[in-house]
């Protein structure tokens, strides 16, 4: 199954990012649970941003439409988002 990586760059709303962070959380708690979200983290530099890992069947842009629903990207705290199918060679996520 195909594997992406997903970058994030949030906006400078650390209120709103802190108030709605629970329901982002659990949102991708449950990606994870359908085996769509294989990791997720934020970048730990000031750039404030996050790097999240995906699989899915489909095109990337198809797979990057399962974050759509994504509450941060409601709530507009998301400045700007990239996909990038990647090969995953040597790891925990090679097939």
């Amino acid at each position: 199954m195909p594997i992406y990586a997903v970058t994030y760059l949030y906006t400078d709303d650390t209120e709103a990012k802190d108030r709605i962070r629970p329901e982002h959380r659990a949102f991708l708690a449950s990606l994870l649970d359908e085996g769509v979200l294989l990791a997720s983290g934020p970048y730990v530099d000031a750039d404030g941003g996050a790097l999240l890992i995906l699989q899915g069947e489909g095109t990337a842009e198809e797979v990057l439409s399962r974050l759509d629903a994504d509450p941060f990207r409601r709530e507009g705290l998301i400045a700007e988002r990239s996909i990038r199918p990647w090969d995953v060679v040597i790891g925990g996520f090679a097939s």
